[in-house]
């Protein structure tokens, strides 16, 4: 049976890398038209077999068992000039991205170390725990050359902006890519499949692309392969190579007997994936996540399956129950293993059965409510500073009670937002749902909550990371003291998945249900900041760089000398000569006799964008971090150039340079 769709199966980051440099130069200049012209035939389904009619004489064929094009020769084409003819190179290039696969070796490549285990797969019965790991090695020959690859062809993204950036320069990427993953060098490698990924869905106009993310991904990528190729690394500079290169799987350790009880569950819903998350706490007190996510290949259908997903089984042993069950019980597990960031494994010796919760009233999930406010944002704000995988489970959580104030307005014209003020203090944060799409129940139960000013809370929320204190609430129960708990069914436990399960007026208390919005209460900060000095000038030269490459950077004099006079008025005199010295490095290309700009290998440019970048980062971090500080200790925040000046003394003192990851 063939089935008619417009969706494209997954295809391997070197896939698209080989095909792509399969094409003459002819060729290549005309791929992304090429691309966007395949793009519109419609796409028929049959089994393991995509088919595309290119034309009347020739069909285009994508052998992806598993839905994943895995070489080179599983994409065929009946034209002339196969196997190097555009149309090959024009689909797997429409084609996702999907997971690299595992490092062949190669001739002329070093074998690279292994971790111990897959991830989601432990070692078998009487396995030993992970020994200690063995002191980090200089990068050999072929790493650094790897690298070195990876960091110019980083630099051409950057250069060419996602304007520029078509087909030829994201396979170039992606080939890279490769390489360094054959060479050991895994964090780099995800980092760049990770920025293709991204300059696709910004080239597209996905739905889900966000300019923040490609620019935060992209500053990752470069300072990854900055600090690998730099000759000044060393095992003392902070950043060891072992940390730069990264593991091709989670490690996990033997953790003996674990007493695990269920926090809260929530959706996952990226561009690719779908599934859901269940977080508990042993008795030390520790966070740890089971997961249940897969690829998807629909974004229509995408958010359904994210909360399906929660009524499936936990892998984790013999225990039966799904995650919305886990986040309200227990479970006891034997030989238990967990990974460094906190994922539990669910290995063939890995036993587990079902056991009682605990409420979060009562040890051990009460205690992570005792930790201050400004105590629990600096832990989520250093975690940041971290790679992705070695951050501690739950480290960018935060739990709090809250008394709920009502909606406000953000500004003139702007969407009201539900205000809450902490306990036992005079910080006031804004609640945000914990994801934005429409058909997850966090908007709905956010939208509920905001009718019953006066509720008193107890919330798990994610921290957002802004100039005013913002969380992304994820789960809500009943505080110990609250005069009018929430009126929930016995089997909630007292407690609501938000993403998950959807609030009805009925589980709210009688007395404070379906009461109509308040406006702006007197007692309340500002919503609306005060204006500041300019600093998102530089940040928005950082953001157009990325979208429309190297030569955004070159306004006129009388532009450059208003955006300094700006800054330095403001007192950010660092940012000023940032943005300064990025103008210069975007300016300074080399012509021949004739007048041609000369083509180089854009390393100044990157370096002065890169430093850039890394000084709105940190800023951001230094701001987000005063405003909880000054709410919780009952001040009254700061005006705008007041803690502009400040957050920028703090980033200045991170010591942020090119040099930095």
């Amino acid at each position: 049976m063939t089935a008619h769709t417009n969706d494209w199966p997954g295809v391997r980051p070197e896939v698209v890398a080989e095909v792509v440099a399969g094409l003459s130069a002819r060729l290549q200049k005309r791929l992304d038209a090429a691309a966007a012209k395949l793009a519109q035939r419609p796409v028929a389904r049959e089994g393991d077999e995509w088919r595309v009619r290119v034309d009347e004489e020739a069909l285009l064929v994508l052998h992806a068992p598993g839905g994943v094009v895995a070489g080179p020769d599983d994409v065929r084409c009946g034209c002339l000039l196969a196997p190097a003819c555009v149309h090959r190179a024009a689909a797997v290039t429409l084609c996702p991205l999907a997971e690299a696969a595992e490092p062949a070796e190669a001739p002329g490549l070093e074998p690279a170390p292994r971790a111990a285990s897959a991830s989601g797969s432990e070692p078998g019965p009487g396995a030993k725990a992970t020994p200690e790991p063995t002191p980090p090695a200089p990068l050999t020959p072929t790493e650094l050359a790897a690298a070195r690859h990876l960091h110019r062809a980083a630099c051409a993204v950057l250069a060419a902006g996602v304007s520029g950036a078509g087909a030829v320069s994201q396979a170039e990427l992606l080939r890279a890519a490769h390489q360094v993953r054959l060479a050991g060098l895994y964090r780099p490698a995800a980092a760049a499949v990770a920025v293709a990924t991204r300059v696709r869905a910004a080239r597209t106009g996905a739905p889900d692309h966000r300019l923040a993310d490609l620019v935060a991904d992209l500053r990752d990528l470069l300072g990854l392969t900055n600090a690998l190729t730099t000759s000044a690394l060393t095992v003392d500079s902070g950043h060891p190579p072992a940390e730069l290169r990264g593991t091709a799987r989670q490690t996990y350790t033997e953790e003996g007997d674990l007493r695990l009880y269920g926090l809260f569950a929530e959706p996952v819903l990226t561009a690719t994936h779908a599934g859901a998350v269940s977080w508990a706490v042993d008795a030390d007190g520790r966070l740890s996540t089971v997961a249940e996510v897969t690829p998807h290949g629909n974004a229509a259908t995408a958010a359904p399956l994210a909360v399906g997903a929660g009524n499936r089984t936990v892998r984790l042993g013999d225990a039966v129950l799904s995650h919305r069950e886990f986040s309200r019980a227990g479970l006891a597990v034997q030989g238990a293993t967990r990974s460094a960031s906190g994922r539990l494994g669910a290995g063939a010796s890995v036993r587990a059965v079902r056991a009682a919760g605990a409420e979060w009233t009562a040890q051990p999930a009460a205690g992570l409510w005792s930790e201050p406010p400004s105590a629990q944002v600096a832990r989520a704000l250093a975690a940041q500073e971290l790679p992705y995988e070695s951050r501690p489970a739950g480290s960018d959580l935060l739990f709090l009670d809250v008394a709920l104030l009502g909606a406000a307005p953000a500004g003139p014209g702007g969407a009201s937002r539900l205000l809450a003020r902490v306990a036992g203090s005079g910080l006031v944060i804004a609640l945000l749902p914990g994801h934005a799409h429409p058909d997850l129940a966090f908007r709905a139960n956010l939208a509920l909550l905001a009718t019953t000013p006066g509720l008193r809370l107890r919330v798990i929320g994610r921290l957002e990371r802004a100039d005013r204190p913002e969380l992304r609430l994820l789960a809500i129960g009943t505080p110990p003291d609250a005069p009018e708990p929430l009126a929930l069914p016995a089997e909630r436990a007292g407690r609501v998945n938000l993403g998950l399960e959807r609030l009805q007026t009925a589980d709210l208390p009688a007395g404070l249900a379906a009461a109509p919005p308040v406006a702006t209460p007197p007692v309340l900060v500002p919503v609306v900041p005060p204006a500041g000095p300019p600093v998102h000038v530089l940040g928005r030269r950082v953001e157009q760089t990325v979208t429309t490459g190297r030569h955004a950077l070159a306004p006129s004099e009388a532009t450059a000398a208003a955006d300094r006079s700006l800054l330095r008025a403001a007192g950010l005199t660092t940012a000023a000569q940032l943005l300064d010295g990025l103008r210069a490095a975007a300016a300074n290309q080399r012509r021949d006799v004739f007048g041609r700009t000369v083509p180089d290998d854009h390393d100044a440019f990157a370096t002065a964008w890169l430093a850039a970048a890394g000084y709105i980062e940190a800023l951001a971090t230094a701001l987000c971090s005063a405003a909880w500080e000054d709410a919780e200790a009952g001040a009254e925040p700061e005006a705008g150039a007041e803690a502009q000046v400040r957050a920028e003394e703090v980033a200045e003192g991170k010591e942020i340079s090119a040099g930095k990851v």
